[in-house]
């Protein structure tokens, strides 16, 4: 459908904190000034993140979007987006892609945001073999509009089916997973995180988890959830004090507990971790959100159903399944998050302190983050 007729659209929920062009007559504030320049720094690394890629190969990197008035169209057959706004001033991003062209990203990620999708592109990307992703300001998968849609390969659910059911093929299959978590988690601990007390303790309390494991002690679900749970929490206690470096502070104090990395619970224990009230727990939730979407597309283009786990008890709506899957890739990239942490000076502008002391990441950050993620989910 070209422009200018009418199509069917579907619009996308406006952020917080993602505000209209601001017109040029307008004096900005201080903190307009530091929120422009951050969101700047972020979206020139999220250009540079992308990487090299072979000459006949297809970018392995998502085209992330973010901001207010985001739209996806086609004209005259190819698909036209227009990247939203984050700040002022700020140059509008456009691409255009070509039916066929090795440019055409293979995953597209919408990261909060606000705009509009036609139903002639859905086809285009439907055609062309492109995942369409849609994740909200919590780090939360809205929806994924998979290449292959879901087509169930009958044996393969069957299979889901019959393993759940059978205790011992149960076990057995998530007894696996965990030990693979957990030797990951080892390997995390060793290459990413400080040696202290604390990272004695996790280190011991992981092997002593796998030799339980190989034992096969565990003799239902439960107990396997329990063990696993007890080595997460002894693996995340040492994170605790790593030290996150910043600029800026004195001109725009930050809460004391944002100087290092802190408990990975939130404070606010009713929503569990999704209502993140520190950056790293923020971050840690974006990129487990990407990290779930990669696996999930996998998982619907394999035939499998996402929704019959096997470990993870199913829920309205959930991937259990996907949780399944995502167990030993976890540790993978929580070392690319902490080599992101370790390797950057934030400043207060990379984050917002909602009314009720959420925490947000400022939209350039994350556009930034899913790109590096990307390159270490499976």
């Amino acid at each position: 459908m070209k422009a200018g007729k009418s199509a069917k659209i579907i619009e996308l929920r406006p952020p917080l904190r993602c505000a209209e062009p601001i017109p040029l007559n307008v004096e900005l504030e201080e903190d307009d000034h530091d929120w422009a320049k951050r969101c700047e720094l972020w979206a020139n690394r999220a250009r540079k993140a992308g990487g090299r890629r072979a000459a006949r190969e297809r970018p392995r990197q998502p085209l992330v979007l973010s901001g207010h008035g985001v739209t996806l169209r086609i004209e005259n057959g190819a698909l036209t987006i227009r990247n939203g706004f984050t700040h002022y001033p700020q140059k509008q991003e456009t691409y255009r892609f070509f039916k066929g062209e090795l440019s055409i990203p293979e995953r597209i990620v919408m990261l909060d945001g606000s705009g509009s999708i036609s139903f002639d592109v859905l086809s285009w990307l439907a055609e062309q073999d492109v995942s369409l992703i849609r994740i909200d300001w919590r780090g939360e998968v809205i929806c994924v509009a998979s290449r292959s849609g879901y087509s169930a390969n009958p044996y393969r659910v069957q299979w889901q089916r019959d393993t759940r059911a059978d205790e011992r093929k149960r076990m057995e299959f998530a007894i696996a997973k965990i030990t693979q978590k957990i030797e990951n988690s080892i390997a995390t601990l060793e290459k990413s995180v400080r040696r202290n007390e604390a990272w004695n303790k996790a280190v011991e309390m992981a092997y002593s988890t796998l030799t339980k494991l190989d034992a096969k002690q565990p003799q239902s679900i439960i107990e396997l959830r329990a063990l696993e749970a007890n080595a997460a929490a002894a693996y995340f206690r040492a994170w605790k004090g790593t030290p996150i470096k910043w600029r800026g502070i004195s001109r725009r104090p930050i809460p004391d507990s944002w100087k290092e990395i802190g408990q990975r619970t939130s404070l606010f224990h009713r929503a569990g971790n999704r209502n993140a009230s520190h950056p790293v727990n923020a971050i840690l939730n974006y990129v487990y959100t990407v990290l779930q979407s990669e696996i999930q597309i996998n998982a619907i283009a394999e035939g499998y159903d996402p929704t019959i786990g096997i470990m993870h008890e199913p829920n309205a709506g959930s991937a259990a399944f996907v949780f399944d899957l995502m167990e030993p890739h976890r540790p993978l990239v929580d070392r690319a998050t902490l080599e992101f942490i370790k390797g950057h000076v934030f400043d207060p502008a990379d984050f917002v302190i909602r009314s009720d002391g959420v925490c947000r990441l400022n939209p350039e950050m994350a556009r930034h983050i899913t790109s590096v993620v990307a390159g270490h989910a499976p």
